[in-house]
């Protein structure tokens, strides 16, 4: 299946280093292009992409609110947030508008493309160093005490893999802090995702922390 790509950057030599990049993979294909956030909502209405690249630092509509209009209208959507600027705010706010994942700009290639492929197949690109610092902002929020309902509807191993998701360790750290495979990681956290009709990883640490269910 081709992973069709929408690149949103004001920067015309970015968004043609993007497609030159992803034009050599055969599995991606760049349907379209935006400089600013309003044509990226446009545009991923009438293209329907796989994945958005989507800067955050952008006129007529910055990236974070882009991301929270498309998502509004398509919840199936998946956002890929580029960005300079490895900070904690930026961070926290693309979460709660709903991004997938992030990629520096100065990342190696292969991982942009990789972060691609990885957000298609519907996981989230949150690596645990940046589950920590988001956790910690979090930390300083204030926060209701009350979990969603749907929370009781997890069974005890679920609710263990939960919390260790929102503590930021990794698929192969809960495994070992629980004795279970990492094939039996997974199959846990697809059933915690479907049983509170969270998206991903991401929407899950929100969740997390928003509702006090978080260290």
């Amino acid at each position: 299946m081709t992973i069709r790509v929408l690149v949103a950057d004001d920067q015309s030599m970015v968004r043609a280093g993007f497609r030159m990049l992803l034009s050599q993979e055969e599995d991606i294909e760049v349907v379209a292009e935006a400089r600013n956030g309003r044509e990226a909502i446009t545009a991923a209405a009438t293209t329907s992409p796989t994945v958005i690249l989507m800067d955050i630092r952008m006129p007529d509509l910055d990236g974070i609110e882009a991301t929270r209009r498309i998502l509004a209208a398509d919840g199936g959507a998946r956002v890929l947030v580029l960005t300079t600027f490895d900070l904690d705010e930026y961070i926290y706010e693309a979460l709660r508008a709903g991004a997938s994942g992030f990629v520096l700009k100065d990342d190696p290639p292969e991982q942009l493309i990789a972060a691609i492929r990885t957000v298609a197949t519907g996981e989230a690109l949150l690596s645990p160093t940046v589950t920590r610092r988001v956790i910690k902002q979090f930390t300083h929020l204030a926060r209701p005490a009350r979990p969603p309902k749907e929370f009781a509807d997890l069974t005890v191993r679920e609710q263990e893999v939960f919390r260790l998701i929102a503590d930021g360790l990794s698929n192969a750290e809960i495994g070992q802090r629980l004795y279970i495979g990492d094939t039996t990681v997974k199959t846990h956290i697809t059933h915690i995702l479907q049983k509170l009709n969270l998206r991903d990883r991401a929407q899950l640490i929100v969740l997390a922390y928003q509702s006090g269910l978080a260290h």
